[in-house]
């Protein structure tokens, strides 16, 4: 550690991606990137624009803004488009959590990681003991409230009655949900944002639009809200999102029906996968993301994770009180999956 680093920032822990090997021939099922390619149609637009690369991109996004806007039934000054939906979480934190922000013990590590880098007291909401989020604590939570809806890495979703119920029980509180996997199953708080002038909706199109590469995500929220997040943008990074991403996701919002069937077909393989684990003896939650959350029975986490690593599998583990136990599992192609379970049910009949 140099000389030069602020003290403040000598103790940072900062957030660990999930595996990105080079090697060839890995099954990789540890990163819920998804399974499944663009369109062509998507290809040919960043194809096209590459031939703009010498022009600064549009900062304010305003033709992906319009056509997302249109397709979510919102007004485009209710969208900020951001570099992943990381930036808009770090915009928000910066924002709105420096008084305090509260989210749930078992949830996406980075929460923590910008609390820890921005200085923001936490309230670390236990989640019950069936892993499904607290409603009672976040209603009675005074700070920011933080919450991934489906959560990850439990994939439980929290039906969007009680998303509202926590959002109303406290107007002058800002309720930040963050839907990065909404489109498997889960239900959108995206129209209560032009009702409830408290909320802020992260979503991505890392998952669920096969753009993770891409690096786009958005905010949708009350129009006050969007102008101090956008205000916070152009102070640190004006030109955010480049006009590659940019072109990419107007020809994602083009091909939504190809979204919607791939996005179909892989919640049933989910389901599939699930049910086929389920009747070997493990358990599963019921996860409406494109991923899964599973215990073997009498095989530690840890275990599980590196025998499916010996056998070229990545898979997801947090070693962690309450996680440690299980693994998480993204939702492959059909094959990827038959491979999984092969694996998984070896491993079982060894551990006997």
């Amino acid at each position: 550690m140099s000389r030069f680093l602020h003290p403040s920032l000598r103790s940072l822990t900062p957030y660990v991606p999930g595996e990105q090997p080079k090697a060839a021939g890995l099954i990789k099922l540890n990163t819920n990137e998804a399974p499944f390619s663009p369109p062509p149609a998507v290809r040919e637009a960043v194809t096209s624009a590459a031939g703009r690369l010498r022009l600064y991109p549009d900062p304010e996004s305003t033709a992906l803004r319009e056509a997302l806007g249109e397709k979510l039934g919102v007004p485009r000054e209710s969208l900020l488009m951001t570099n992943g939906s990381d930036e808009l979480l770090y915009y928000a934190f910066l924002a709105y959590a420096r008084n305090g922000v509260a989210f749930p013990d078992v949830t996406y590590g980075f929460y923590q990681v910008l609390a820890d880098l921005l200085d923001c007291p936490t309230r670390i909401l236990p989640l019950r003991q069936d892993l499904t989020v607290d409603a009672d604590a976040f209603c009675a939570a005074p700070e920011m409230a933080v919450i991934t809806n489906p959560n990850a890495p439990t994939g439980l979703s929290l039906p969007l009655r009680q998303i509202e119920r926590i959002v109303r029980s406290a107007p002058d509180r800002l309720v930040l949900i963050d839907e990065a996997y909404v489109d498997f199953g889960g239900e959108s708080a995206v129209g209560l944002t032009q009702s409830c002038d408290n909320l802020i909706v992260a979503r991505t199109f890392s998952k669920s639009r096969a753009l993770a590469g891409g690096r786009l995500g958005f905010g949708v929220a009350n129009e006050a809200v969007i102008r101090e997040l956008t205000a916070i943008k152009n102070a640190i990074n004006p030109y955010n999102v480049n006009a590659l991403t940019q072109a990419a996701g107007l020809a994602c919002l083009a091909e939504d029906a190809y979204f919607t069937e791939a996005c179909a077909a892989l919640a049933a393989l989910r389901d599939k996968t699930a049910d086929t684990l389920r009747a070997m003896g493990c358990a599963v939650t019921e996860s409406k993301a494109n991923f899964l959350f599973v215990e073997a029975p009498g095989v530690p986490g840890e275990t599980l994770f590196r025998r499916l690593r010996e056998q070229n599998i990545l898979t997801r583990y947090f070693n962690q009180p309450r996680t440690k136990d299980r693994i998480r599992v993204t939702v492959g192609t059909p094959e990827q999956m038959d491979l999984f379970i092969k694996e998984v049910g070896r491993i079982m009949e060894v551990a006997k």
